[in-house]
C-alpha cells in the first residue's frame, strides 16, 4: 500500500511527528494542497514517528488505571492505516526516530525501529514532534509499547498503594488526582464537603498558591471542592526538591518504587507511588540550538509558522513550536494557516509568479482567552471556554465522559479536514 512505497524521485514533504499536529498536517496537505499544485504526482508526504500508532494523549489520566476505561481500538490507532486510501505513492510512513536535522543540507537522520539508519532529504519540512511528559504514564514519550508497559507496572502496584503523591497542579496533575481519587476512594455524598478516611491518601504538591494557574481563582477553588470529595489533599506553595531514589519515577524499572520526596522547606513526603506532572519538555533535542528558543521550543514565526532562521520551506507546529502556548485547540486552529503557507511556498518554488498566486500568507493569531477544561473523576469537572466559565455538566459532556475520544475518530481519519478552512 501507499505507506510502504519506497522513497523515489518525488519531492519529499517530511512531517516529523505523528500526533495531533503531524497527522492533521498530512491529511490537510493531501486533501487540499497537493491536488492544487501544478504537478500533483511530483510530491510525497512522509511522516516520521517513533510510534506507529497515534493516541488520544489527554485520556492518559484515566487510561492509566485500566484498559477497561476506554475502547483500546479507539485509544490507539495505526498511523499507516489512516493514509491507505490516498493515491499510491503519495504517502510514506517511516517508523523511527529523528536523530538530527541538518537544515543547511536539507536532510534528516533517522534511526528506524530495526536499528537501521537512513538519511532522507526534504523539499519541505514540518516539525511536529510535540513534547514529552515527566512521567512515562502520561504520553508517548517513546512508542505505544513503552507506554503500555508502564501502565502495566503501575496497575500492578495500584491495589497495594496507600500513599500517592502527584507533583504538579496543572490540568494533568489535577485530572490524574481526580481519576485516582474516585477510582480508589469513591466520592463523598452530596452533603459532605470532604471524604472522611479515604482508602488511599492522595496528595497533590503545587508550587503556586493556587491550582490550575490557567484558570481564574474562583474556578480553581471549585476544583478544590471536587478534589476533597474524592480524598485528595492539596499542598500549596511547595516544590519538590529531591526524590529518593533519584529518577525512579521517570523510568519503567522504578515507576512503582517507593519514594521519599524532600520539599524546598525541608519537609518530607513518603509515597508508595510518585507521579510527576510538572509540565512538559519539547522534543527538540535533534535540532541545532540556534533554531531554538530559551525554553527549548523551535523558534517559530508567530504569524506564518515558518522557522525563518532555518531556510526556505521549514515550519513548526504544535507543542514543539514557540508560536503559541501548548493546547490542542490552538494546534487545530493553526493547521489551515500552516498548510496555506506551505501551499504558497510550494507554488512559488514551482515557478509560479507571485502575481499569479491568489493566496497571500495567512496569519495565525493565538486565541488568548481563558480556555481549559479539567475533568475531576468521571462525573465532575471545571473549566472555561473563550473566556466564559462553563458548568460541571458541560465539562463532562464535552471532555469528561471520554477525554476527547469522541473527537479523534474524525481527526485521525482526516474527516475533520474534509473541507478546507
Amino acid at each position: 500500500m501507499a505507506q510502504n512505497t519506497p522513497v523515489g524521485p518525488r519531492k519529499k514533504i517530511i512531517i516529523i511527528g505523528g500526533s495531533y499536529g503531524g497527522v492533521s498536517t498530512a491529511h490537510y496537505l493531501l486533501k487540499h494542497v497537493i491536488p492544487q499544485l501544478p504537478k500533483t504526482t511530483l510530491y510525497r508526504i512522509i511522516i516520521v514517528s517513533a510510534s506507529s500508532q497515534v493516541m488520544c494523549r489527554p485520556a492518559c489520566p484515566r487510561a492509566l488505571i485500566s484498559d477497561d476505561m476506554f475502547p483500546q481500538e479507539k485509544l490507539f490507532v495505526s498511523i499507516p492505516k489512516l493514509f491507505e486510501h490516498y493515491p499510491e505513492g503519495s504517502f510514506r510512513f517511516i517508523h523511527g526516530s529523528v536523530t538530527g536535522l541538518h537544515h543547511n543540507d536539507r536532510t534528516i537522520s533517522v534511526i528506524g525501529v530495526t536499528g537501521a539508519s537512513e538519511e532522507v532529504d526534504f523539499h519541505a519540512l514540518v516539525i511536529a514532534t510535540g513534547a514529552s511528559t515527566p512521567s512515562p504514564l502520561h504520553g508517548l514519550n517513546q512508542d505505544e509499547e513503552f507506554l503500555r508497559a508502564n501502565w502495566t507496572e503501575f496497575r500492578k502496584a495500584l491495589p497495594t498503594a496507600k500513599r500517592i503523591v502527584i507533583a504538579g497542579a496543572g490540568p494533568v496533575g489535577i485530572e490524574t488526582a481526580g481519576e485516582l481519587g474516585e477510582y480508589l476512594n469513591g466520592r463523598a455524598g452530596r452533603f459532605s464537603s470532604t471524604l472522611e478516611n479515604p482508602n488511599v491518601a492522595i496528595t497533590v504538591v503545587s508550587a503556586g498558591s493556587k491550582i490550575l494557574p490557567a484558570l481564574r481563582p474562583a474556578i480553581a477553588k471549585k476544583a478544590e471542592v471536587y478534589l476533597a470529595k474524592v480524598g485528595v489533599t492539596l499542598l500549596k506553595n511547595a516544590r519538590v526538591k529531591t526524590v529518593v531514589p533519584q529518577g525512579a519515577e521517570t523510568n519503567s524499572a522504578g515507576i512503582t518504587t517507593k519514594a521519599t520526596l524532600t520539599l524546598e522547606d525541608g519537609k518530607t513526603l513518603d509515597a508508595d507511588l510518585y507521579i510527576p506532572a510538572t509540565g512538559t519538555s519539547p522534543n527538540t533535542r535533534f535540532i541545532n540550538q540556534e533554531l531554538l528558543t530559551a525554553d527549548g521550543r523551535v523558534d517559530t514565526n508567530p504569524s506564518t509558522l515558518r522557522v525563518d532562521n532555518a531556510g526556505p520551506r521549514i515550519y513548526a507546529v504544535g507543542d514543539a513550536a514557540s508560536y503559541a502556548r501548548p493546547a490542542i485547540h490552538l494546534i487545530l486552529n493553526s493547521i489551515p494557516v500552516l498548510c496555506a503557507n506551505i501551499k504558497r511556498d510550494l507554488m512559488l518554488d514551482a515557478g509560479n509568479a507571485e502575481s499569479s498566486i491568489s493566496v497571500e500568507d495567512r496569519m495565525f493569531k493565538e486565541d488568548t482567552r481563558e480556555t481549559q477544561m479539567v475533568p475531576i473523576g468521571k462525573s465532575k469537572g471545571v473549566g472555561a471556554a473563550m473566556g466564559y466559565q462553563i458548568p460541571s455538566l458541560l465539562v463532562w459532556l464535552i471532555k469528561g465522559r471520554d477525554y476527547w475520544l469522541w473527537t479523534t475518530v474524525g481527526l485521525w481519519s482526516g474527516k475533520h479536514w474534509a473541507k478546507a478552512s
